[in-house]
């Protein structure tokens, strides 16, 4: 799979990378997903929609925070790209990310996996 950088922030609390696996546009962001590193994830995921992507695929396996901004990014992005027909897939998600998605019930409007080889594979 083809990944490029799409940046870093806050003393490097979040990298994303992003990368195109068949029809899956992959989003992997590393580090703290919070108020000030949003942006960095925020940003690719909308230029992909807008350019035509319809199935994301976030491989979280490397988010070690997500606070309610971050969860709004991705529910902001899930919105966008199902009003266009497609959807936002979830993987590998460590406990305490994905407490934060339990606790706030968007857990039922994402398809969650538990790896990204089973992310790839719908």
């Amino acid at each position: 799979m083809d990944h490029e950088a799409v940046g870093t922030a806050g003393l490097g609390r979040l990298h994303v990378e992003v990368g195109q696996q068949g029809s899956s546009t992959v989003f992997t962001p590393s580090g703290e997903l919070d108020h000030h590193t949003a942006d960095l994830l925020a940003e690719p995921m909308t230029a992909a929609v807008d350019g035509g992507a319809i199935r994301l695929v976030v491989d979280c396996s490397g988010l070690e925070f997500c606070d309610s901004t971050g969860l709004n990014v991705l529910l902001g992005a899930r919105l966008q790209v199902e009003a266009r027909g497609g959807a936002v897939h979830l993987a590998a998600m460590r406990p305490t990310v994905a407490r934060v998605f339990e606790i706030t019930g968007a857990d039922a409007v994402f398809t969650v996996h538990e790896t990204l080889d089973q992310a790839l594979q719908e």
